[in-house]
């Protein structure tokens, strides 16, 4: 039997009153649509149990007396019975169906709420694929919970106490007969829960890996053909789906040997009560109607035992997605708005200080190492550095994706952690070398920001960025469909709209990060002619590879190895002969190479051929 690897599947246990006790708040919004439901199924079992009785009754005092005067009567009760549960039924499954559906509703919305609020270092943790499981398959379990199993219960229970109080009311003796056989219902039933609760964890934990491993592929999908993984990736999918097949076999093979052996349990006990009831009834101590009733109230006795069997399954399945769901819902956000935020009034000043800042991602490796550094409002600043000196890093502590570990820093002299996180996120807009873009149209994504732009908005931030041309060539224009992640547009084409989406927003200071490294030369010459016009007045931060988009700005901060290491105008950094003319020397000599190379090239390919 498949064992999955469950590291992310903690296995508690099958019932957990706290669990349960927080699940069922969630009924509280909804407790009218339950008292309804509640309601049809306290009547729809009362009437279940009334059917056998009017069935004896019509067989001792009419059917076997020859007394036809009166059957009319329990005939049209039986009649109204059916009716009345057929009414109440489809009432119960409507109203226990209606509260499911919300209660999901309730739970993703809360769910994806939190998703939003969290910090990004948790992504950086947690797989995408379980987090969508968190969403989908988990939610899913706990509608089955309460669509047909929290509430339905008490239809089983009722029925339960219901038949035993009917049958030791008709007779005791024939009563303790049926129930002799609930020891041996008592024993399978336990071992089907025992096994049929591990068998459904280690079907999650396959769905899991199934659903992590998906979205990793599908997303990489490029990667896997350019590198011809196809096979590779194709085995370790049929590794995973072979796991989750047999998982599922293993839980199957534990309800198919379960509910025959409650039917043959059940037949056991009917064919009890025929044996003895037979005998009595023949000895004229019990009636021949009273027979017929035990043997239907017996039928109809077991089927709320395997019914309650199956709601533990569900309970099982709803105690182990609440563990995760509410793992989730419990992680606090490690980066939250102050209680009382001491911002500025408006958008004030913008000058940022960057205070003997040190930062690791993990333990004590640090990635910035005691850097400080002021820029002033309207100030247009390059970041340079080889990769990993730690550029990246400066952004996302300034728009506070992560916390800095020691120093501060601070805007307008108050510190980041105590601004409100929006208000802080709304001074920047930032334009990234991955460009992310949604599904939806041209104009949805340009104008992305907590206010729509008015499509004169939406227009200019496209003609300041130079993106106009190629809207305009789109079927549509701004109204043109853009696949998922932007799929049918050029690099060059989705750094553009990245622009006008920043500019659209209406910053106070403008971060480029490696904005241009991922585009043409023709398109980093639109770029570069926007950005002349778009910069100014407008604090600018712009962390770049190509040291020519740095080139002009009014300083350059030189970062090696997490530190700060120069800081001044890029013709001062030259004349330093230091770490920044280094990097400008390999960079321009490797193009000086190339363009020379290129140029022998063409020379030898103009040159005649001799023969």
């Amino acid at each position: 039997m498949a064992t999955a690897p469950l590291h992310d599947e903690p296995l508690a246990a099958a019932y957990d009153a706290r669990l349960l006790r927080r699940l069922l708040r969630y009924l509280v919004p909804h407790k009218a649509s339950v008292a309804v439901a509640l309601a049809a199924i306290v009547g729809h079992a009362l009437l279940r149990l009334a059917e056998p009785y009017l069935v004896k009754l019509a067989i001792d005092r009419h059917i076997l007396t020859g007394e036809l005067a009166g059957l009319e009567l329990i005939a049209a009760a039986m009649l109204v019975i059916l009716t009345g549960s057929f009414l109440l039924e489809y009432l119960e499954t409507y109203s226990m169906g209606m509260i499911g559906q919300r209660i999901m509703y309730d739970l993703r919305m809360e769910i994806y709420g939190h998703l939003q609020r969290i910090d990004v270092a948790y992504y950086d943790r947690h797989p995408v694929g379980r987090l969508m499981t968190r969403v989908t398959t988990d939610v899913d379990a706990l509608n089955d919970l309460f669509a047909s199993g929290v509430i339905s219960v008490f239809r089983d229970i009722v029925m339960l106490a219901g038949i035993m109080a009917v049958l030791l009311w008709m007779d005791w003796r024939l009563a303790l007969v049926a129930f002799a056989v609930l020891p041996f219902i008592a024993l399978v039933t336990q071992w089907f829960r025992r096994n049929a609760r591990a068998a459904y964890r280690a079907v999650r934990g396959w769905i899991a890996k199934i659903n992590a491993a998906l979205q990793e592929n599908i997303t990489g999908m490029s990667t896997v053909q350019l590198f011809r993984r196809e096979a590779r990736s194709y085995a370790d999918f049929d590794r995973l789906n072979r796991g989750h097949a047999q998982a599922n076999l293993d839980s199957i093979f534990y309800y198919a040997t379960f509910y025959p052996a409650v039917e043959l349990i059940g037949a056991v006990a009917t064919a009890a009560i025929i044996w003895y009831g037979g005998a009595w009834t023949l000895e004229g101590t019990l009636t021949l109607g009273s027979l017929v009733a035990f043997i239907q109230y017996s039928q109809r006795f077991f089927r709320p035992i395997s019914d309650l069997s199956e709601k533990f399954n569900i309970l099982q399945a709803a105690m182990a997605s609440s563990e995760r769901i509410f793992g989730l819902l419990d992680t606090p956000p490690s980066l939250v708005s102050p209680a009382v935020a001491p911002s500025p009034p408006g958008r004030g000043e913008g000058r940022i200080t960057f205070e003997h800042v040190w930062f690791a991602y993990r333990g004590d490796d640090y990635v910035l190492r005691d850097v400080s550094f002021t820029v002033e409002p309207g100030e247009r600043i390059g970041i340079a550095g080889h990769t990993g000196a730690g550029k990246t890093t400066l952004i996302n502590l300034l728009l506070r994706f992560y916390d800095v570990n020691r120093g501060r820093i601070a805007i307008d002299g108050v510190d980041i952690r105590e601004i409100p996180l929006d208000a802080l996120r709304r001074r920047f807009g930032l334009v990234l070398q991955d460009v992310f873009l949604f599904s939806g149209t041209i104009r949805d994504n340009i104008a992305f920001g907590p206010a729509a732009g008015s499509d004169a908005a939406v227009r200019a931030a496209a003609d300041a960025a130079h993106a106009s041309p190629f809207i305009d060539r789109l079927p549509g224009g701004l109204d043109a469909e853009v696949a998922e992640r932007g799929a049918t547009l050029s690099a060059g084409q989705k750094q553009l709209l990245s622009f006008a989406r920043a500019l659209a927003f209406d910053p106070q200071v403008l971060v480029l990060d490696e904005a241009t490294s991922n585009v043409d030369t023709a398109t980093e010459t639109l770029i570069r002619d926007a950005l002349h016009r778009l910069i100014a007045g407008r604090t600018t931060l712009a962390i770049a590879h190509r040291l020519s988009t740095v080139r002009d700005m009014d300083r350059i901060l030189v970062f090696h190895k997490g530190e700060l290491r120069e800081s001044g105008p890029h013709r001062d950094l030259l004349a330093q002969r230091g770490l920044y003319h280094t990097l400008y020397e390999l960079q321009y000599r490797d193009q000086e190479a190339k363009s020379a190379k290129a140029s022998a090239s063409l020379r030898l390919a103009d040159s005649p051929q001799r023969g």
